[in-house]
């Protein structure tokens, strides 16, 4: 009964903090369709119960597909201070300057968004809608991390800084208690003229609020006493040890927005990905898809891989852990199964400096 109660526990708490939260990034890939032209949002409208509720496939990849864990994040900090002008921007460069076993050690999300948005580009093309409901979902899951700010540091949960639960807390539990409050309204799609470097911008400027991350939180901490900073909620029939909603209402007022805005540029980007993949493919005529079924081939996959994603979920990701005080521990976020370099031998070769 106990080991039951544990896996119950390890379930709920990895579903808590999986990326933007499930719900989390289920509404914005949502919200993101509702910003395209008329000559696309028919299509996506008329798919978003696929669209929304595939957004969490990646996170339900991270353990039944080789490499999947690295796309989600980039541990800028690894590179030096100076990382965001001097690492190369392309894949190709930084392959031949640091080795892709290092690149997949720390991460490779900037990367890994232009190469889907290269994917999603032919698939429009060729006019193949599993194919591009599956990449649309999938862009604009990786596209909602690039600008989480904890996706961006080696101390992805405050385990360095003893700020362990800090990942989950930050874009998963500010979510479910103040994001009703949000405004989306963000305007139309835009096109992207350069969308690798866009990508990169994205983790500039999250990894720019990851001071404030983690400062606000410890300086909140001094001053709430252990049973006031946490609380305990019933999810269902468990009891669960989450953040108190005292603590979390001051730490988000400490924020003065900021959960708000980096939700709205996840929904922003999203959408300028997917009308630049449709204007880069020639604008084809997505309209006509609309009423057509999978075939029994493209049906018969899609099942294949849930039952596949479902038998690898009952396990909390690398770049996430539950709360202090829980028996899962967090786990290292480098990936053993690569060779890398050293963060030392990465900056020396390639001539970033660190101070």
């Amino acid at each position: 009964m106990k080991k039951i109660y544990l896996l119950l526990l390890l379930l709920l708490s990895s579903e808590i903090v999986f990326g933007w939260g499930f719900e989390g990034h289920k509404r914005i890939n949502r919200l993101a369709i509702y910003t395209l032209p008329p000559e696309l949002v028919g299509f996506y409208k008329y798919h978003i119960s696929y669209i929304t509720e595939n957004a969490v496939n990646p996170d339900k990849r991270r353990y039944a597909v080789t490499g999947e864990a690295p796309r989600h994040y980039i541990d800028m900090d690894v590179y030096g201070d100076s990382a965001w002008y001097k690492l190369p921007h392309y894949w190709k460069e930084a392959v031949e300057k640091l080795t892709e076993d290092t690149l997949m050690a720390y991460g490779i999300v900037p990367w890994h968004i232009n190469r889907m948005r290269y994917e999603l580009t032919d698939a429009m093309q060729k006019k193949q809608i599993l194919r591009i409901l599956r990449l649309s979902a999938d862009l604009g899951h990786y596209i909602a991390d690039a600008n989480v700010p904890l996706h961006t540091t080696e101390n992805y949960n405050g385990q360095r800084t003893n700020q362990v639960g800090i990942h989950g807390f930050w874009e998963s539990r500010l979510v479910e208690l103040f994001s009703d409050e949000y405004d989306f309204f963000v305007g139309q799609s835009q096109y992207i003229r350069n969308p690798q470097e866009r990508a990169w911008l994205a983790v500039k400027g999250a990894n720019a609020a990851l001071d404030s991350v983690l400062r606000f939180e410890k300086e909140l901490s001094m001053k709430f006493s252990e049973d006031k900073k946490y609380s305990f909620e019933q999810r269902g029939n468990i009891t669960v040890k989450v953040y108190s909603k005292a603590f979390s209402k001051a730490y988000h007022d400490k924020l003065s927005g900021q959960v708000e805005r980096q939700m709205r540029a996840s929904v922003k980007m999203i959408a300028d990905f997917w009308f630049t993949c449709w204007v880069d493919a020639g604008q084809p005529d997505l309209q006509s898809l609309i009423g057509k079924t999978f075939s029994e081939e493209e049906l018969k996959l899609l099942e294949e891989e849930k039952l596949e994603m479902e038998k690898n979920t009952i396990k909390t990701r690398p770049h996430e852990s539950v709360l202090p005080g829980s028996p899962f521990p967090a786990k290292d976020a480098c990936c053993e199964q690569y060779f890398t370099l050293t963060p030392a031998q990465i900056r020396r070769r390639a001539g970033i400096t660190k101070n």
